[in-house]
């Protein structure tokens, strides 16, 4: 809240309109992050009483709302009158109008209160007027994706089926011919009024999703979040509207993104200049961006898919996503981030380079949509643990803590304990108002191969109840059920595809959930060089060297000696004398924390 001050953003809110005497207005990249903290805050007073922050969400509401102009229109960059809409590509209104609504619903769920939700309805019935097929109505789209998703959650909140129908509209209108902003940019050049000029070819137009018709899209293309943003909206309006093409469609593109350009810890978009998609198997390691914003809409993706096909592979990467690449996002401090999340680090490599993929945390960024948006999702996680269904209670994430909820007009608790990630035990506490009949339904993660299961120490036979990927446990629960499941953790040499070319002949250690790394303040420089030597013999011991308590692992390797012979040489015939050394490796999420300097995921190995 504090940079979203400095910012300038409050302020701007109450302008009328542009206006040069007022001063320069705040950047356009930073419009969202104002609904964005509404956001998480409003998750955080759902779950715990905090009235010092349940005032400050209340002036950050009354700010934005005051600035709202009469017909409904709201964004904090004034533009002149003449401009409003008129730059959808590039001034991204939309994206920012969806954020605010995302934060309205928030806060409607959290406290009950209308007058936000109101106000982003009035906002959202302005965009109904103006957008559509009808006379006179503009058939655009935003150039950043994020609408689509926040106007099913606001028909959801309200019944208003124009808000879902509208979302329906920018999916269907997105990348038809003639395109929208080729005409846009030419009504701006007569008009006089400025503009960038990206989009002047078909690339710059499949960087936001827009060359083809969604119903057309075949893979994942362009700007990574643009891409999941607009997907959730995508796979949420096949979902309530029973489209089946259009949830095919989610199909191939998620398909094609987990099993050819999503990378080990599940970050995606490998390009840092665009941060895009690149092509498949192009996963480069030390040059890697991976976008903590691109993880956390991975994982919305990934959840939505699971609302329509309760099936493991979108759990799964939720929680490969979860405990690598987005905690990587964020430091322990909770105030410190990062933006990329590279595979590999060399820090001399990095001193030219954008505070965006520094080999540190950074407390804040030019453009800093990554921290608000790690806060969303941690404030929120709850909804992502357990969903459920006609008869059925589905377990899909472990985390220690409660779920209570009235099941069709029964009242119960689910008791999860477990020490998770770190340990694959889990204890499911079952307790009913009354006994019940239902389904208990958990997620056998895809990385575990000998799970096991009892309820009330009798075993279960997994293989007769699994079903994409989930355990299906039927019986009339009583007060005092107990579920008691084990996922042995041992640690894993992983290999990667054959044409991910930067990691022939390389592994990548993973327990459980999480992907391990090595670090220079552990194993000194030239991580390059170390080359595993014993695949099987490996040591787990706890450390606190980082605040709390982790596991990290200890195993054999080789590497080359520096010595005399290498003196002024860069190359040389002879084999190069080694030297057998222990090395140790942290979990990724984790690195960086303690100093600078290089680190690797992919280790050379021998076998």
């Amino acid at each position: 809240m504090r940079y979203i001050r400095k910012n300038g953003l409050f302020k701007a809110y109450q302008w009328d309109w542009w206006n040069k005497k007022k001063g320069k207005p705040p950047w356009r990249i930073w419009v969202g992050d104002l609904g964005k903290w509404i956001e998480s805050a409003s998750y955080t007073i759902a779950l715990n009483e905090d009235k010092k922050l349940a005032v400050k969400i209340k002036k950050a509401i009354n700010c934005l709302i005051k600035g709202q102009k009469e017909d409904g229109y709201l964004y904090p960059n004034p533009l002149m009158r003449e401009q409003v809409f008129a730059n959808l590509q590039e001034y991204h209104e939309l994206y920012e109008i969806g954020h605010d609504i995302e934060a309205a619903v928030a806060y409607f769920q959290a406290t009950g209160n209308t007058y936000f939700l109101k106000a982003m309805c009035k906002t959202a019935d302005l965009l109904c007027q103006v957008f559509g097929r009808g006379k006179g109505q503009k058939r655009g789209y935003d150039g950043h994706p994020e609408i689509e998703l926040a106007l099913v959650k606001l028909y959801n909140a309200t019944g208003n089926k124009n808000y879902l129908n509208l979302a329906k509209f920018f999916i269907e209108e997105r990348g038809r011919k003639p395109y929208y902003f080729a005409r846009e940019m030419k009504l701006l050049r007569k008009r006089g009024l400025p503009f960038f000029g990206w989009y002047k070819d078909e690339y710059s137009y499949s960087h936001r999703q827009a060359h083809k018709p969604v119903r057309e899209q075949n893979e994942p293309v362009g700007h990574a979040v643009c891409l999941l943003y607009l997907y959730s909206g995508v796979a949420d309006v096949a979902a309530i509207t029973g489209d089946k093409e259009l949830f095919n469609v989610c199909k191939r593109i998620w398909k094609n993104i987990i099993t050819r350009r999503m990378y080990i810890t599940g970050g995606v978009g490998s390009c840092p200049e665009r941060e895009s998609f690149t092509f498949d198997y192009d996963l480069p390691n030390e040059n890697a961006y991976a976008e903590t914003c691109a993880s956390i809409a991975l994982i919305f993706f990934a959840h939505h898919m699971l609302q329509i096909e309760v099936d493991s592979q979108y759990s799964d990467v939720m929680e490969r996503v979860l405990y690598n690449a987005v905690l990587s996002g964020v430091g322990m401090d909770g105030k410190s981030f990062f933006y990329a999340n590279p595979l590999a680090v060399y820090p001399e490599a990095l001193k030219k380079l954008s505070p965006h993929r520094a080999g540190v945390r950074q407390k804040w960024f030019g453009c800093a949509c990554c921290p608000p948006n790690i806060a969303r999702l941690l404030a929120s996680l709850g909804g992502y643990i357990y969903s459920t269904s006609e008869n059925t209670i589905y377990v899909h994430l472990y985390a220690k803590g409660e779920l209570n909820i009235n099941f069709y007009g029964v009242n119960v608790k689910i008791i999860q304990e477990t020490d998770y990630p770190w340990d694959g035990k889990v204890k499911l506490w079952v307790e009913t108002a009354h006994p019940s009949e239902f389904n208990v339904a958990v997620r056998i993660p895809g990385w575990c191969r000998n799970a096991r299961a009892m309820i009330n120490n009798k075993k279960v036979d997994l293989k007769s109840v699994t079903k994409k990927g989930y355990a299906y446990l039927s019986k009339k629960w009583r007060h005092g059920d107990i579920i008691k499941l084990h996922f042995p953790m041992p640690v894993e040499c992983v290999e990667a595809h054959p044409a991910v070319r930067m990691n022939a002949g390389r592994v990548a250690l993973q327990r459980g959930p999480l992907v391990y790394c090595l670090e220079e303040i552990d194993n000194g420089k030239n991580l390059a060089d170390i080359c595993l030597v014993d695949r099987n013999n490996f040591k787990l011991f706890k450390r606190n060297d980082i605040k709390g308590e982790y596991i990290a692992i200890k195993g054999k390797a080789k590497r080359r000696v520096i010595n005399y012979h290498w003196k002024n040489v860069l190359y040389r015939f002879n084999k190069s004398k080694e030297e057998t050394i222990k090395f140790v490796a942290i979990p990724y999420h984790l690195r960086a924390h303690r100093k600078a300097g290089e680190m690797i995921v992919w280790i050379r190995s021998e076998k």
